[in-house]
């Protein structure tokens, strides 16, 4: 996995270092693994899930296909399971659709805290002990 960017390190929601989403598929913006938002913040795929069939399903008849291999983009396509970095806007209105999937807040870029408050991620949270 190719490593995150120079400069200042990434915040995770939780306030600590950003830990990588998925290198099996190779996920974030910039395809390193991470939810990263990049060296001025123009990357906004930065909740990262795990894929369900519902939430797959939702997405695609909202016109956003993630199951579609798009290799131009280095975008294999999802199946359940699979981990990914999403939109934030996205999740937000998959969330408000009842269809959201569950997070990785560890994986999670904190800039998604200007959209999605803190404790409605923790009620998805798949990493919290």
């Amino acid at each position: 996995m190719q490593g995150r960017f120079e400069g200042p390190a990434e915040l995770n929601v939780l306030g600590e270092p950003l830990q990588a989403c998925s290198s099996d598929p190779l996920t974030g913006f910039f395809r390193t693994g991470y939810c990263a938002a990049g060296p001025e913040g123009a990357a906004f795929h930065l909740v990262c899930i795990e894929a369900t069939e519902d939430f797959l399903e939702y997405s695609k008849a909202a016109g956003n296909d993630l199951t579609t291999p798009m290799p131009q983009f280095a975008f294999p396509g999802l199946v359940a399971g699979n981990r990914w970095c999403l939109v934030a806007q996205r999740w937000s209105q998959a969330h408000q659709a009842g269809k959201a999937p569950r997070v990785f807040l560890r994986s999670t870029n904190q800039a998604v805290l200007g959209l999605i408050p803190l404790g409605v991620l923790k009620a998805y949270a798949l990493d919290l002990n």
